[in-house]
């Protein structure tokens, strides 16, 4: 495992894109499956370069086969040139794009205020799977949590992922659904050790 850099891009973009082809959220977003695996890798790529390796923490095992995407505690505002490189969603999202806003604003109103780190996104390509690679890009940044007393949190848009986030500490705190008849995310917290 080790952090990522520009070079890991399209390498972590198929594997984001194969981890999540079948993901209850990627099929709200992009529902048609024919476009969805070129649309995801437009996606990943974009937050990829223009959000988690230039504010947050990118984490790569098994030569790219599985990714976290993390954000620390206070990241730095993204830059203007982000937040244009961002533009092209209107485009990828098409009709889908007020949905998404609406799920978007949902999530943010439910993010906790105080100080965590969030786990983004983590994908691990299906032919990698149940290896080890999610934990051990897991606990790398649960480790610092714990040394530096610091909560986790993340989103799981899949109810059969939610024992292997309660396995590394999560706990479901509430339970909000996509608008518009979409899929359940669970929200789950680490709290931050007592000590």
């Amino acid at each position: 495992m080790r952090r990522a850099e520009l070079t890991d891009v399209p390498v972590l973009v198929a594997t984001l894109a194969r981890a999540f082809y079948d993901d209850p959220v990627a099929g709200y977003i992009f529902p048609d499956p024919r476009g969805r695996m070129r649309r995801l890798e437009r996606f990943f790529r974009l937050q990829l370069v223009h959000n988690y390796l230039p504010r947050g923490e990118v984490y790569v095992a098994g030569d790219g086969k599985a990714a976290a995407l993390w954000m620390p505690p206070s990241p730095p505002e993204p830059t203007t040139r982000d937040v244009v490189a961002h533009l092209p969603l209107l485009l990828l999202l098409s009709k889908r794009f007020l949905a998404t806003r609406r799920l978007s604003m949902l999530l943010a109103s439910h993010h906790p205020r105080s100080s965590h780190f969030y786990l983004g996104t983590i994908g691990t390509d299906p032919s990698f799977q149940r290896r080890g690679a999610g934990s051990s890009l897991i606990e790398a940044v649960l480790s610092r949590c714990d040394a530096l007393n610091l909560p986790a949190y993340l989103e799981c848009s899949k109810r059969e992922n939610i024992d292997f986030y309660a396995s590394h500490g999560f706990v479901v705190t509430d339970q909000v659904a996509a608008p518009r008849g979409g899929p359940p995310l669970w929200l789950m917290w680490r709290e931050a050790p007592r000590g």
